[in-house]
């Protein structure tokens, strides 16, 4: 059966658990309540509403999509702010 496009962006949608940008290092947690930490580097561009950035701009509870290229993050998108999950009628 074919996945709709709702149910893959549930299984595609990470939402942020801890960020230590000194590190390099952006722990996540998938729909299906798995942590997995994403290894950084300089190369790494996060993209939010206000352009592209480092990984200071991404906050604990944002709901991001990564595009991974040989094990690391090449680009995390910020998808939905965690102040903006909390005021949604869906919560």
């Amino acid at each position: 059966m074919a996945q709709s496009i709702t149910e893959w962006l549930q299984q595609s949608r990470l939402i942020v658990v801890a960020v230590d940008a000194d590190a390099g290092r952006v722990r996540l947690k998938s729909e299906a309540a798995v942590c997995s930490d994403l290894h950084c580097g300089a190369e790494t561009v996060v993209t939010t509403e206000d352009g592209a950035v480092d990984l200071r701009a991404i906050n604990a509870g944002d709901i991001v999509k990564v595009e991974e290229q040989g094990g690391r993050a090449r680009r995390i998108v910020v998808v939905r702010r965690a102040w903006d999950e909390l005021t949604s009628p869906e919560f």
